[in-house]
């Protein structure tokens, strides 16, 4: 294995891992429920892509607030 011949300073270490910061997911309003989903993906609250019925969805039950 090779190893490498001098320490790398701060700012090289830094300068480096510039590229390695997550980035922000972008979300999208779904059109039929209007919850927050991927952009070119099946909403999977209401299951519908470009406005038809793709996944069957169950139904959950309401919980009654008390």
């Amino acid at each position: 294995m090779a190893n490498p011949k001098k320490r790398k300073s701060r700012s090289a270490v830094r300068t480096n891992r510039a590229h390695l910061a997550l980035d922000v997911i972008a979300l999208d309003k779904c059109p039929q429920c209007g919850k927050a989903k991927k952009p070119h993906t099946v909403c999977l609250f209401c299951g519908t892509y470009r406005g038809r019925q793709v996944l069957k969805v169950a139904a959950k039950p309401i919980k009654a607030k008390k």
